[in-house]
């Protein structure tokens, strides 16, 4: 047998003869304490790395049973071995009942004992790999943030390993990816997560206020500092500083957080007193730190300070299904908070979620479902509740069934967003004479006696316009028909009044 001596085993046993026999059977390839007693047993339980628990059922002292329930209750995945003289079918169904993982009947032999033991630790092995595989692949989600897809996976795995060291974690990412939940991950997993977290963002503070916020005053420090203020470096402390958007320091202040950084002591606006504290610095910007830096708005010795151990946030166009995981689980809370009756997404909507490029990322999703939330009330979530959504990035489009520019609960466009591709003006040349050459050399007659072909833009034109008629003029409600905004409308038909003024001609 593979020898394991990495492995303790707890050998339960008030007859010391057979525990010297047991313990000969098992000490040349495992670390065995023996108990006596149950109150032993429970104390060596308590105080030790106990890998495999061997127990008799009859103890002077108590049942082996309790020790059985006591090792399930605080430590569920150990592996038991239940051992008896007195075995009985029904003994065998309660002991594998409160969770033992074999049982052998006294007398047994080495070979008996040696084969049950590598088995069970073997399938134990096996066991605990599983479950590491699936903490580091298959997590769908890490203390506040939500998601499973292999970017997030990554995530947390750099937050795991880095979390319990003291150097600062820069984190990079588009706005509303979710650094603060990072950042707050990251203290949570440190063994600073029962001190402080503080956390305070750049650009919401004024200028001339945020030293005083970061390093705090003494009374009369300035105009208004009526009585003295611990800043947020003080109050974090033992614990985690997260300074969110810290391309907004102004440069004088970024001189004073290095030397704060390197020294770990600052002093408070107005005071000449230095304040020693221990706190581990975690920043976030949503620019390029290294672009900052060469336009000379980030210091370089303070970039390199903090940029130890760099930690980029995916935008949500890059997590998959995470949308969705998301999406549901705000529709779950915001229904809750509100008293809706929501419960899941159609299919429809699902689909478009997916695709759509969420230029606001998780914050703008959180916007979305939120709309959905207060403006309607049903189970499902349908395309006719989908609110306007933005175009202010490539390939982002309207929902087919939301609002648009038309009024409330007219639908807009998925993400085709024109008919009849690029060409929004009409040649200026107009329509090809009947008479000139054709393809291959054959006659536009020739062509039009087989079937009339119009160009693109004019069977464009007489689509767009036969649609505007049958909606009574409404061009939001047509646009919704042809799955194209209206603002498409509108651009192509100034263009056709232009093309037919004579003004607009060359």
């Amino acid at each position: 047998m593979q020898t394991t001596t990495r492995y303790t085993i707890l050998l339960v046993e008030d007859s010391v003869s057979n525990a010297l026999v047991y313990q000969n059977y098992l000490q040349d390839n495992y670390r065995v304490l023996v108990a006596d007693t149950g109150q032993a047993a429970l104390t060596l339980l308590a105080e030790n790395a106990i890998h495999l628990l061997i127990t008799d059922v009859r103890l002077p002292d108590m049942n082996g049973m309790d020790i059985v329930d006591y090792a399930q209750s605080t430590r569920p995945s150990l592996p038991i071995i239940v051992i008896t003289a007195f075995g009985s079918v029904d003994l065998v169904v309660d002991a594998m009942r409160r969770g033992a993982s074999d049982f052998l009947s006294k007398p047994f032999d080495r070979a008996r004992l040696e084969v049950t033991i590598s088995n069970i630790l073997e399938r134990q092995h096996l066991q605990d790999v599983v479950n590491e595989y699936q903490k580091t692949f298959e997590r769908d989600r890490f203390h506040n943030m939500i998601g499973g897809s292999l970017p997030m996976q990554g995530v947390y795995r750099i937050i795991e390993s880095c979390a319990a060291s003291k150097a600062s974690v820069f984190i990079t990412g588009e706005s509303g990816t979710g650094k603060e939940l990072c950042s707050e991950a990251l203290h949570a997993e440190s063994t600073r997560s029962d001190k402080p977290f503080i956390a305070l963002n750049c650009a919401a503070i004024p200028r001339e206020l945020i030293e005083s916020e970061i390093f705090g005053h003494v009374k009369g420090a300035f105009t208004g500092a009526a009585t003295a203020r611990e800043g947020a470096a003080l109050r974090a402390s033992g614990g985690t500083l997260f300074l969110d958007e810290i391309g907004e320091m102004p440069l004088d202040l970024q001189s004073k957080l290095l030397r704060f950084i390197q020294s770990g002591t600052f002093s408070p606006v107005g005071s000449s007193k230095e304040i020693k504290v221990d706190v581990r610095f975690i920043c976030a910007t949503n620019r390029d730190p290294l672009a900052e830096v060469r336009e000379g708005r980030f210091r370089e010795d303070l970039y390199y300070r903090l940029h130890v151990i760099p930690l980029h946030m995916p935008p949500l166009r890059d997590r998959g299904n995470d949308v969705l995981k998301i999406a549901g689980e705000l529709l779950r809370k915001y229904s809750e908070d509100e008293g809706k009756s929501f419960r899941c997404f159609d299919d429809k909507v699902a689909d478009y979620f997916l695709r759509y490029p969420w230029p606001g990322n998780v914050r703008e999703l959180s916007n979305v479902v939120r709309n959905i939330v207060v403006l309607n009330d049903a189970e499902t979530v349908t395309m006719a509740m989908l609110p306007q959504m933005s175009e202010s990035t490539p390939g982002a489009a309207q929902p087919e069934g939301a609002a648009v520019d038309g009024g409330p609960g007219v639908p807009a466009a998925p993400f085709s967003d024109e008919v009849g591709g690029e060409q929004d003006t009409p040649p200026s040349t107009g329509a090809v004479s009947d008479d000139a050459p054709g393809v291959n050399g054959t006659s536009n007659v020739e062509d039009r006696d087989s079937k009339a072909i119009l160009p693109l833009w004019k069977e464009e034109q007489r689509i767009i316009e036969t649609a505007i008629q049958k909606c009574s003029g409404n061009i939001p409600r047509a646009a919704a028909f042809l799955e194209i905004s209206a603002s498409t409308i509108y651009r192509k038909k100034l263009a056709w009044e232009k093309s037919h003024s004579p003004f607009g001609q060359d």
